[in-house]
């Protein structure tokens, strides 16, 4: 039976995906089988397993630093915003449909068998469950009926390291404050606390800490570090999205309201050399080397939005010279027309930005399914990728296609300088990203030359590795491993 331990934050975004990870990294290093979990995630960038399933990306990287595969029992519930007040539901990898918030507050206690027999799952193939919370325990007015944070911990009788962010300010209260607003049996669960994201001396933290373990009555498990380690992010509250300078080879993705996997762009950001800037207006874009349009939630809201703000008619022009690229959502807008038949976004049709001779009807049904194939022939800037072996996967509710065939069934369709494509994670394989930078850096007539010596895996590996490393030095792992001892629990009392 698995061991079980998991990690709670006083807020989104204290660094609870990080730390999971870590953890994931360090208990297979020990040479324990482990694998991550998380009931309930609610994020934009998700991931298609090999079975066709959706899952969260953050699972993902973390399944990623335990060296297994992702599979989707390892997030059972995906919510993923299709506006401000609601979100698309899927359960197991497939899509249940659309709810309210409030629909789906009274509805998600219905979701605990699902949630118990994905973890039970996972347990027969692991020694060790490494379960990540979401928010905040202390959010008092989505206690009930709780499911990803005491509530889980409840049904598994999962120890609790809870971890405060320092850099945001405040980390005593943060700490203090969310033990007090717990129930004592939701209290009696937390066996440390982590102060995370600290920058200076620790020896000036001591008289704070003291006097957070005497008013809380639970140990400092760790202080660790503000780490730059460059892993996947979850959405809203990633620094990906500051503003940042134009290096040698400038890449301006439109942040729409609805972006959803910017993880498609993560290979860039450890890239010497390279800006990976994210835009939401006319006055931001400049003059980069390459113009990304990433996927989207609602393809035709969004489009709808640069629309209004002159950003399709920036885009429009600097096509004349600059690359542009669609991915998935980017992609269907590059069209020249959408169609919403069944009202899966917003109903009706709509004039694309006619970059692309391709027209895309909205489907009910979500296409899901890793791909793997060669880049069909390029011309232009991009002529070099032509050729190369690709993997990825595509997950999109619409069908694209034009009058010549062989446009509906190439992977890369091109127009002059206009690309797009269906596949996410098409730059993540082999030596695509440094192939694609190369041909800008040739276009722009500046040399350029990746001095990481190594491929993206080979740099997220070094970056796991890196992780796990700071977090043994900075946490007490011998506690977590005494915690690990009184995880077990008994199934029968929870059915």
């Amino acid at each position: 039976m698995a061991k079980v331990i998991m990690i709670q934050g006083t807020m989104s975004n204290a660094g609870k995906s990080l730390i999971t990870a870590g953890l994931c990294r360090i208990f297979h290093q020990d040479g324990y089988r482990v694998a991550p979990f998380k009931s309930q995630n609610m994020a934009l960038n998700s991931y298609i397993t090999t079975e066709g399933l959706e899952m969260g990306r953050a699972q993902v990287m973390q399944a990623e630093a335990a060296r297994i595969e992702p599979q989707v029992c390892m997030n059972p519930i995906l919510l993923k915003p299709t506006n401000d007040i609601g979100s698309q539901v899927i359960v197991n990898g497939t899509v249940i449909g659309n709810m309210p918030a409030r629909e789906y507050f009274n509805y998600k206690k219905k979701l605990v068998p699902d949630i118990l027999k994905a973890f039970h799952k996972l347990e027969e193939q692991a020694d060790i469950i490494v379960i990540e919370g979401a928010g905040s325990p202390a959010e008092i007015n989505l206690k009930e009926n709780d499911i990803v944070n005491m509530g889980m911990a409840e049904m598994v009788n999962a120890p609790v390291l809870l971890a405060g962010d320092i850099d945001r300010g405040g980390v005593f209260a943060q700490l203090l404050g969310t033990l007090m607003l717990l129930e004592e049996q939701e209290k009696s669960r937390v066996k440390g606390l982590i102060i995370n994201k600290f920058r200076g001396d620790v020896s000036i933290l001591e008289p704070g800490i003291q006097m957070l373990e005497e008013k809380g009555g639970i140990p400092v498990c760790g202080v660790v570090p503000y780490m730059k380690v460059q892993l996947e992010d979850e959405d809203s509250l990633t620094g990906k999205f500051k503003h940042r300078k134009e290096a040698l080879i400038d890449l301006a993705v439109i942040r729409y309201p609805r972006i959803s996997n910017f993880t498609d762009f993560d290979v860039f950001e450890h890239m010497e050399g390279v800006s990976v800037r994210y835009v939401t207006s006319v006055q931001e874009i400049h003059h980069p080397d390459a113009i990304i349009l990433p996927g989207s939630k609602n393809t035709m809201g969004d489009l709808k939005w640069m629309r209004e703000n002159g950003m399709e008619a920036m885009i429009k022009k600097l096509s004349a010279d600059t690359p542009v690229i669609g991915i998935c959502g980017g992609y269907q807008m590059l069209g020249e027309s959408l169609e919403d038949p069944y009202s899966v976004e917003e109903g009706g049709s709509l004039r694309g930005m006619e970059l692309l001779p391709l027209k895309t009807v909205m489907s009910r049904e979500k296409v899901r399914r890793q791909v793997t194939g060669t880049i069909d022939s390029l011309t232009g800037t991009l002529v070099a990728l032509s050729g190369k072996e690709y993997k990825g996967y595509e997950i999109h509710m619409g069908h694209t296609a034009q009058e010549k065939s062989s446009i509906q069934d190439a992977v890369v369709v091109q127009k002059e300088n206009v690309y797009g494509t269906y596949v996410h994670g098409i730059f993540d394989e082999g030596d695509i990203a440094s192939t694609f930078i190369r041909a800008l850096a040739e276009k722009k007539g500046v040399h350029y030359e990746d001095n990481q010596g190594m491929n993206y895996q080979q740099y997220k590996e070094s970056q796991y590795d890196l992780l796990a490393d700071t977090l043994r030095k900075y946490l007490d792992m011998e506690a977590v491993y005494g915690m690990l001892q009184e995880a077990e629990y008994d199934k029968s009392r929870i059915g």
